[in-house]
């Protein structure tokens, strides 16, 4: 290749970054999504690998502080101590008790998040995903806080998401919902006997109105994906 030839090709790279308005597919923790960081018209493989792009690695930093705060937390509680800091985790965890905290403290497997992100972002192009950086569906009930109207309704109730500022943010708060929401008591029991995906999303029956079969879906999506491989 030429310089002439090699200038004309930097060229159309950097005309086509600029059309999609992204410079690289990889993301730090404080990068905003927006709606043109992942086109509408891309292959299936090139989907897969933008999603994957911007979804690993801000699951792989979330996993790790909070297996970090858990393994902390286990530590102060296997000591027979309760202190300050135990007591208001307690408080922000809704656990019943130090053991309970330890339960709901305890990250469950990257591959499960990273699936059920896939699923209910559609391959982050949802709608949700590019207006509210909402990467797994979740609602907004407090009126105070960011928040963006669903395109439907129940009866005459206006659903609402939550708006994250980043996807960072959109996974903590995820990974908050499992460990607090009182309908996902039986996952949190399965990720203390299993860090295998396949039987904790067995228990997910409660995040989806699909029932049993949103967890053989995920299951199916971490075969054919293999999701596995980032637990």
């Amino acid at each position: 290749m030429n310089a002439k030839t090699l200038q004309i090709v930097t060229l159309v790279l950097l005309l086509s970054s600029s059309l999609y308005g992204v410079q690289s597919t990889k993301v730090n923790e404080n990068t905003k999504y927006t709606a043109n960081i992942v086109p509408k018209e891309m292959t299936v493989q090139v989907k897969k690998q933008r999603f994957l792009d911007l979804v690993v690695p801000a699951v792989n930093k979330v996993y790790a502080d909070l297996d970090a705060k858990y393994k902390e937390a286990k530590k102060i509680v296997s000591s027979g101590k309760t202190d300050a800091k135990i007591e208001k985790l307690m408080k922000s965890y809704s656990a019943k008790s130090p053991e309970d905290l330890l339960v709901r403290m305890k990250p469950h497997a990257k591959s499960v998040a990273i699936s059920q992100a896939a699923m209910e972002s559609a391959w982050a192009t949802s709608r949700f995903t590019r207006v509210a950086t909402n990467l797994f569906g979740v609602w907004s009930f407090n009126k105070n806080e960011p928040r963006v109207a669903a395109g439907e309704k129940r009866g005459a109730k206006t659903i609402y998401v939550k708006k994250y500022s980043t996807v960072e943010a959109s996974i903590r708060d995820y990974y908050r919902v499992l460990a607090t929401g009182r309908v996902f008591g039986g996952f949190r029991a399965e990720k203390m006997k299993s860090n295998d995906p396949y039987k904790l999303v067995k228990k997910l029956d409660k995040y989806s109105e699909k029932g049993a079969e949103y967890g053989k879906e995920l299951k199916s999506m971490i075969s054919y994906n293999r999701f596995y491989k980032f637990d």
